[in-house]
């Protein structure tokens, strides 16, 4: 299991590998994916139990769904750090061809993808399925899933979350990237959403809030506590509260960077934050 410090230089490293992805092809999602960083590396390093080698059934382990699809680049990298395909495939990305598409896609059978995803709203809905296939199979693992915030504005949403609710699908741990921005503007300026922890409860599930949702040790403590939380008859919903942009001072706090690549002059400022700490691929 790593330590801490291991965790933190794997996040700067992915940091790295979401800016020179996006800047090379001109195009991609940085902010979203920066914010994610630290969720990523301790659910892939530290959260989930896997078995060694990939397959799509994903029998015996816990299994990731990534709905907010956009946010591909940290999906990717992580995926790549933790020996799912070469890292130096990550060159490869957004390149015709490419199994690593702008948003992920299974025709290519890239490992570590279970579903096409960025077609917003869909992602709960098949979290709900694998749970639910993980009970059916008498298989005790737990399914995990990222959303975005503002995703959580389309209706299907809702329907899922109730059905969860009503059939106790309690082997799930879906987690919100609550970061505030879309790509026009705060969520609060396009389709304010309310209170998020209420409505949640008010469909009948269990709700977690990590308030430093880029702080590793907050991550693993919060995730922590939505583990031992599940098997109780009631999903569980983590509000991760995250900073878009985050490492790289510029793309902060800013809806600017949602889906804006840097050109080389900040390419290389966004760089200069963040060390190298494993090599570049």
């Amino acid at each position: 299991m790593p330590n801490i410090q291991q965790l933190e230089d794997l996040t700067t490293q992915v940091r790295r590998d979401i800016l020179r992805m996006v800047h090379k092809v001109n195009s991609g999602h940085p902010g979203g994916s920066l914010g994610c960083a630290e969720f990523f590396v301790t659910l892939y390093q530290d959260i989930m139990e896997t078995k060694d080698g990939f397959d799509m059934d994903g029998k015996g382990e816990d299994l990731f769904f990534l709905s907010n699809g956009h946010i591909s680049p940290v999906y990717y990298s992580i995926l790549a750090r933790s020996g799912y395909f070469p890292v130096d495939e990550l060159n490869t990305f957004r390149l015709i061809d490419s199994r690593l598409q702008g948003h992920p896609t299974t025709h290519e059978g890239l490992p570590g993808v279970r579903i096409a995803s960025g077609s917003l709203g869909q992602g709960m809905s098949v979290a709900i399925g694998a749970a639910e296939a993980k009970k059916l199979n008498n298989d005790d693992h737990l399914i995990y899933s990222l959303h975005g915030d503002g995703e959580l504005q389309e209706g299907q949403n809702w329907e899922a979350i109730m059905y969860a609710a009503g059939n106790k699908v309690d082997n799930l741990i879906a987690t919100v990237d609550l970061n505030g921005q879309q790509i026009d503007g705060s969520t609060d300026n396009v389709l304010p959403m309310g209170n998020l922890k209420a409505k949640f409860e008010a469909f009948g599930w269990t709700v977690v809030e990590i308030e430093e949702g880029n702080n590793i040790e907050a991550i693993l403590k919060g995730m922590a506590e939505a583990k031992s939380l599940t098997g109780k008859e009631k999903p569980v919903c983590v509000l991760l509260k995250t900073v878009m942009g985050n490492g790289v001072d510029f793309m902060m706090h800013t809806h600017a960077w949602h889906g804006k690549a840097p050109n080389d002059e900040q390419l290389e400022i966004g760089l200069a934050q963040n060390a190298e700490t494993l090599g570049d691929y």
